[in-house]
């Protein structure tokens, strides 16, 4: 029989939030969105965190229980000013990373924002400490790009989420070299009756499972009051991500608590990743709360499974 549950399928960590303001220890405006990897046993965290200024820049934090961060005494990434395409494109800030482990090497998708818009940047490390800005990789407006772990058909590819219209849905594109992409076809779509009707985007990197990719995405719902960021699941095909399996009939993640309810933009929960356990079942979701805070939820793989609906695209 489906468990039930009353309100959210991930459970919320109960010493949410997890990392304030009062956490980072150079000055800013407040932190949100966080990357995440498993590196030497570590839980490694690459945090958006604004600054003085307003633009966001990346600060690292590891733990050695996933709950419980020490941060780094300086932002490991900032905005680039070196004179070229990175320095024009990063001007407003970098944001949203997402980090995707191909091959022993630790890709960094993020957005790079300016006066021109928003697109995608690639960078990467080995080690946490030092890292190489790879290539633009986009055209503005694009946001949202995460990398598959490993190749697909030869190919390494990736989700995103271009604007059009105003609109916005997840796309698909493969790549030879991680620089130049192609190939590019829409893989989810709004739904206008459903919480995910103006805008949707994956949120963490696609984690393998017996049934396929598992996703988590957000999905934004217009309220009369502003906007609704929520989370929900999705398995694409193991052998062509284009093809959805399954997808959410209902938020597996919904603001409720104040602190997701209240704050820098309110009524938000959005996750730039998540760790599987060793286990193969439960999954550790890191997600912003109203752009103020970094918070954690818990969810079993099969649990999330219950939410799907074959044949939603």
């Amino acid at each position: 029989m489906a468990k039930k549950f009353k309100y959210d399928v991930i459970h919320r960590w109960e010493k949410n939030p997890m990392i304030t303001i009062d956490d980072i220890p150079f000055p800013c405006n407040t932190v949100f969105n966080a990357g995440c990897a498993k590196y030497n046993g570590q839980y490694i965290l690459l945090l958006r965190v604004e600054d003085l200024t307003g633009r966001s820049v990346f600060a690292l934090a590891r733990s050695d229980d996933g709950y419980n961060f020490k941060l780094e005494p300086e932002p490991v990434m900032t905005p680039c000013q070196e004179e070229g395409c990175f320095k024009k494109y990063e001007q407003k800030g970098i944001e949203d990373p997402r980090i995707t482990e191909i091959d022993g090497i630790f890709y960094i998708m993020y957005t790079a924002a300016s006066s021109y818009g928003a697109l995608l940047a690639l960078a990467k490390t080995t080690d946490f400490k030092t890292f190489e800005r790879v290539a633009l990789v986009s055209e503005p407006e694009n946001k949202d790009g995460v990398l598959f772990p490993e190749k697909i058909n030869g190919k390494y590819a990736r989700l995103d989420r271009p604007v059009a219209g105003g609109l916005g849905n997840i796309w698909l594109s493969y790549s030879d070299d991680l620089i130049t992409w192609g190939h590019s076809r829409c893989v989810m779509t709004i739904r206008d009756d459903h919480w995910d009707s103006w805008r949707i985007g994956a949120s963490t990197q696609p984690i393998r499972i017996d049934d396929g990719w598992l996703i988590i995405y957000h999905g934004v719902k217009e309220a009369s009051g502003g906007p609704i960021y929520r989370l929900g699941a999705a398995v694409l095909d193991e052998k062509d991500p284009s093809k959805v399996l399954c997808r959410s009939a209902i938020p597996i993640l919904s603001p409720r608590e104040y602190y997701e309810r209240v704050g820098d933009v309110n009524n938000v929960v959005f996750s730039c990743g998540a760790i599987l356990e060793d286990d193969g079942q439960e999954l550790k979701i890191y997600y912003g709360a109203s752009d103020t805070s970094i918070c954690v939820g818990t969810a079993n793989v099969n649990e999330l499974m219950q939410f799907c609906t074959i044949g939603e695209h």
